[in-house]
């Protein structure tokens, strides 16, 4: 069975899933959408043997190098919505390199679903691409595109490419961190597994409309899902995003609402790097707001061997990958602008009982590594024929300080003083410093292991903030894990720093 047959056989679970089948001659053709349309083909997929989605290409396409794919580009004349004043516009990827499985997309408008069909002459292509017949090739996937840096220019808004990734900017931003559908396996022995994203409905906004509505059916061989997603670019660019997850067997080792982002080196971490640059990350720390209320924060590492670290929690407030360093000389690079990339908070809808934020840093040597992955575990395993619904907000954007009343840890510095004792010297920044009494200020550092000695805090003129410094001794130690906040007598007015050395 093919993937359009086995979408077609879906179809008969439920007339409210009417789902139009994908030809390219077929532009004209619709069938009825509903809210629960993409959800209904979901459980009736979930309930049926897993069909791999087709990579089947024309020999033209199927070794294409990386700069030969980079030079199809579609026309933006032949945008989707283009001139229409709705507030958006979309734009195609090819298939091709590693986007090889085709991608059905679909136009709702009126209440009826239509298919996009696929057309050569939407594309323009390089000189070592080849030629083919033409065919209903399909997508890779789509980006959209909305005026969120100036009114009269439609600015690249979001992009939905590769398995279930996409990623997104908010206003004066460049790409960094991804998000995901969701995660299998995520540094299992025996290899992840990636779900699908293998149609997408893309709902007709209205003229001058704000928001825009992505339906998105995701496959992998452990489960089927739906998701909706509704965008609504600006100064912080939102999803709001409901997903219902079918397991065709037991998920032990899922990850919901996953983040994937990429940590080289900073001032906590450049071991082994001669590079100008004074850091190289898309995100330098995970933020977590516990179902407690208490402020969590956790610098990043380059480890050399794999971590992995899990964060017990009950209905979770958020958690999110963040770039706090926001300047240009925290960076000194012209070409990749890593004090532009946004940072990606996830904001639970609804109590997500008990469960674990659980992160992971994997060694690399590249920056071109997506190293870093964090994401919700329910403490219940989702298990085969059941079903598990989810509701998130997704914060695409900078790093603001909020209204909590805790203050925020915005370096971490790390040096040795010898083999054996290390100096840790962090920095608080926020309103919250500004009315503290100095003489009440004091530093608690603890550690698991090792000793704690020559902790001082002061403030600092130059920043406007605190400094907490501390040493460790590490002596024989293969981890130590250390925490620290700042207290005005015995009450806190920092979030916790936690952090996990490493040799």
């Amino acid at each position: 069975m093919n993937r359009r047959d086995l979408l077609k056989a879906s179809l008969a679970a439920s007339a409210a899933a009417v789902i139009p089948p994908a030809h390219a001659a077929a532009p004209a053709h619709a069938a009825r959408f509903s809210p629960a349309s993409v959800r209904e083909v979901a459980r009736a997929l979930a309930a049926k043997p897993y069909v791999a989605p087709s990579d089947a290409l024309p020999d033209a396409l199927k070794t294409l190098t990386y700069d030969e794919y980079r030079s199809i580009r579609f026309l933006p004349a032949h945008a989707l919505w283009r001139g229409e004043k709705r507030g958006f516009e979309v734009e195609f990827f090819h298939r091709g390199f590693f986007y090889k499985p085709k991608v059905e997309i679909y136009e709702i408008a009126d209440g009826d679903a239509r298919v996009i069909p696929y057309r050569r002459a939407d594309f323009s292509f390089g000189d070592g691409v080849g030629q083919w017949p033409e065919a209903d090739l399909g997508f890779a996937g789509f980006r959209l595109h909305a005026p969120i840096n100036r009114p009269d220019y439609y600015d690249e808004l979001c992009v939905f490419l590769g398995a279930s990734y996409f990623r997104a900017v908010a206003k004066g931003e460049v790409y960094g961190l991804s998000a995901r559908g969701l995660a299998i396996d995520t540094g299992d022995s025996k290899g992840e597994e990636f779900p699908f994203f293998k149609a997408f409905w893309l709902e007709r906004p209205a003229v001058g409309a704000t928001s825009v509505v992505v339906h998105a059916l995701l496959d992998s061989k452990s489960a089927a899902g739906s998701y909706r997603f509704t965008i609504r670019p600006g100064e912080t660019t939102i999803f709001d995003v409901e997903m219902t997850l079918f397991p065709r067997v037991d998920i032990p080792h899922s990850g919901l609402a996953p983040l994937t982002s990429m940590f080289f080196f900073g001032p906590n971490e450049r071991k082994d790097v001669e590079d100008f640059r004074p850091q190289v990350h898309d995100s330098d720390g995970l933020t977590m707001l516990n179902g407690r209320g208490v402020a969590l924060w956790r610098p990043l590492c380059n480890p050399k061997t794999l971590q992995i670290s899990a964060f017990a929690d009950g209905n979770p407030r958020r958690f999110g990958l963040v770039q706090r360093d926001k300047d240009f000389p925290d960076y000194q690079d012209l070409e990749s602008h890593f004090e532009r990339r946004p940072s990606l908070v996830v904001e639970p809808i609804g109590d997500w009982g008990e469960g674990s934020v659980v992160l992971f840093e994997i060694p690399t040597k590249q920056e071109i590594h997506d190293n870093i992955v964090a994401f919700w575990r329910p403490k219940q395993t989702p298990v085969a024929k059941s079903e598990k619904s989810l509701t998130y907000r997704l914060h695409w954007g900078p790093d603001k300080a909020r209204t909590d009343k805790f203050a925020r840890f915005t370096r971490t510095g790390l040096s040795a003083k010898t083999n054996d004792v290390k100096l840790f010297v962090l920095e608080l920044a926020g309103e919250r410093l500004k009315s503290v009494n100095a003489a009440a200020i004091k530093g608690v550092v603890s550690a698991d292991k090792g000793k704690i000695d020559h902790v001082v805090t002061q403030p600092n003129p130059e920043t406007g903030g605190w400094r907490l410094s501390f040493e460790v001794d590490v002596k024989d130690q293969k981890a130590v894990e250390l925490r620290a906040t700042l207290k005005e007598g015995d009450a806190p007015v920092s979030e916790i720093w936690i952090y996990r050395w490493t040799p």
